[in-house]
């Protein structure tokens, strides 16, 4: 089993930034691909970011730019740099991990964007 810890959310100002932060522990392969997906009120769930543990990332068109994702793979850690932060990127944003065609999700962490 995994277990993803997410931290780093919270509310800031339109064209601020914020970090994510997002541990994996339990039975965590050195081959994963680990990423942040996120869902806004009233709207399905959908990709940020991912970046696999041999440094391959995918980034929804819309981040791309603004977002950076990078990996911790000694802490089996993976992060979300966001800038330029804007009222619509406000949302609940989920840790993912997937290994051995098995997806594993955090709780979520509250982001939200307004002044």
């Amino acid at each position: 089993q995994v277990r993803l810890v997410e931290s780093g959310g919270g509310l800031v100002q339109p064209g601020g930034s914020l970090r994510l932060s997002c541990a994996a522990s339990g039975s965590v392969s050195r081959f994963n691909t680990m990423g942040w997906y996120r869902q806004a009120p009233g709207k399905e769930r959908e990709l940020v970011a991912t970046r696999t543990s041999g440094g391959t990332t995918n980034y929804a068109e819309s981040m791309k730019g603004r977002f950076t994702i990078s990996r911790d793979n000694a802490k089996n850690t993976v992060y979300l740099e966001m800038t330029i932060l804007k009222p619509e990127d406000t949302a609940v944003y989920y840790c993912h991990l997937r290994q051995y065609s098995i997806d594993y999700w955090g709780q979520g962490t509250q982001v939200t964007v307004s002044s």
